[in-house]
């Protein structure tokens, strides 16, 4: 089944082209990351699919419906968005901040009646921060904190997960726990990601489908060891390099050896 469809998709920030003519579907159960130079349209590409923007041409489908006219709340019972930052939560404790994910469902009177609910308690533990159910946001380190964001979105419990940059700011070792941690979510709950990725390695190892965006453009779209190739890396990352196969994850690593000068050949 078909989750979104992309036509012809284009999108500009004042009079600047940010996206042009891009056309993609995702189905249902994809794993899918959007990868790019910086500026190239991924994170803009996220918010069309999230209902947060609305194009300049073509069209975002969500089911077989304009992704942009749907209502907030109804976009919200389909789709939860992991965001690259919260904002500052003053004193909101992080059971308190993973409940909010239950309001498209309960709405405001399901909320005063009842804060708590089994859907954001199964949220926590399945993120692994019910111990910090009690502790203040802002008191979180970067790790826990987006394991708690991770725990709001799941709270909403729907079946489309977009995650914008979900690793930033953080160090090695909590990147890997929190793509994992969503690898083994989409695994076990079905459900269709899409996230926008710096770290190449990382698409190759934690995604099934690579959607590489230049110039506005998809310049190459398929799996992760047929799209990541050196002319891949020369012409939309602009370095030279090799693409090594990974016989520990059976997927690839990509070395990038040099960058390749403005106007310059691979």
């Amino acid at each position: 089944m078909t989750v979104y469809s992309i036509e012809d998709v284009a999108f500009r920030y004042r009079d600047r082209p940010v996206l042009d003519a891009v056309s993609l579907t995702v189905a249902a159960g994809e794993c899918v990351a959007l990868v790019g130079r910086n500026g190239c349209g991924k994170s803009t590409l996220l918010r069309l699919l999230a209902g947060a923007a609305r194009p300049a041409a073509g069209r975002v489908l969500l089911q077989g419906r304009d992704a942009h006219t749907l209502r907030r709340r109804e976009m919200a019972r389909q789709v939860a968005v992991l965001h690259q930052q919260l904002p500052p939560m003053p004193g909101m404790t992080v059971r308190q901040l993973v409940a909010q994910g239950r309001y498209p469902h309960r709405g405001p009177l399901g909320m005063l009646w009842r804060p708590d609910d089994e859907e954001a308690a199964a949220a926590l533990r399945a993120t692994g921060v019910e111990e910090l159910a009690g502790r203040a946001v802002d008191t979180l380190s970067g790790g826990e904190r987006q394991r708690v964001r991770l725990a709001l979105a799941l709270a909403q419990r729907t079946p489309v997960l977009l995650l914008d940059e979900p690793t930033t700011f953080l160090d090695l070792r909590h990147q890997l726990e929190v793509l994992s941690l969503v690898r083994e979510l989409h695994a076990a709950r079905g459900l269709t990601v899409v996230t926008v990725l710096h770290e190449l390695d990382h698409a190759a190892r934690f995604t099934d489908r690579i959607v590489a965006l230049a110039g506005g453009r998809v310049a190459a779209d398929g799996p992760p060891a047929e799209v990541l190739i050196p002319a891949l890396l020369a012409d939309v990352f602009g370095v030279r390099g090799r693409v090594l196969p990974d016989e520990q994850t059976g997927s690839v690593r990509t070395l990038a050896d040099a960058p390749i000068p403005e106007g310059g050949l691979a």
